[in-house]
């Protein structure tokens, strides 16, 4: 049994409003996947909700980094929910909140969320693949690889098939804010990299490009590891 780790980006589930013709097909691909006798575990992120919660948040009073973070935790659970009931009783009936916590289950779908401050739904992803041995994750992005300049302002941008951990800490801030965007959240690439896991930055509207990496076949995105 092959289990992989989705970072699935709230941006993707709710990107302005509820994107149900993607989730439809999205959750298609995962009923497909776990077919074959595979597992698949979908942590999600809180995406555009959380921006509106913490937008309105810092606009009401001068709200500490903390509280920030767990706006957003609880915006990720909710989005959890919304996931989990998608797959109805073919999915684990419990949200994984916290993900060292040992899983009794024989599920082939399991949903998390957030868990505690300082870092995004990816740190719970990378603990989860700890908990359940596996060393694969996906992190559904809104980019087709990890470039070297913003590509939407750039238009030489360099696209990386591949990357050293190493590499990638030096690209991106190492520091965690609740506002902060990058492809893979600075504390979950540190504990990625000390766990000798392998993260995969793949578009995440781009359906038919993450099943040709689940089936082994050429794919766009990039490889950190």
């Amino acid at each position: 049994m092959k289990t992989i780790i989705i970072s699935l980006g709230g941006s993707v589930i709710v990107p302005k409003k509820f994107n149900l013709a993607y989730l439809k097909k999205f959750k298609q691909l995962v009923l497909d996947f776990v077919k074959k006798g595979n597992r698949m575990v979908l942590v999600t992120g809180g995406g555009q909700t959380n921006r509106d919660y913490n937008k309105a948040a810092r606009q009401l009073s001068k709200i500490s980094d903390q509280d920030l973070d767990w706006i957003g935790i609880y915006t990720t659970k909710l989005n959890a929910q919304l996931v989990r009931s998608m797959f109805g009783k073919l999915a684990f009936e419990k949200i994984i909140e916290n993900p060292i916590n040992k899983i009794k289950t024989n599920k082939k779908i399991l949903i998390g969320s957030g868990w505690l401050p300082g870092c995004s739904s990816d740190k719970d992803a990378v603990l989860l693949a700890k908990n359940l041995k596996s060393k694969t994750i996906i992190n559904l992005f809104d980019q087709d690889y990890v470039y070297d300049k913003d590509p939407d302002k750039f238009k030489n941008a360099k696209p990386f098939k591949k990357l050293s951990w190493s590499k990638y800490k030096k690209m991106f801030s190492m520091k965690w804010s609740p506002r902060l965007s990058s492809p893979f959240d600075p504390e979950a690439a540190k504990l990625a990299q000390k766990l000798k896991m392998k993260v995969v930055i793949i578009k995440g509207t781009n359906l038919k490009n993450i099943k040709n990496y689940l089936l082994g076949k050429k794919f766009r995105g990039t490889e950190i590891s």
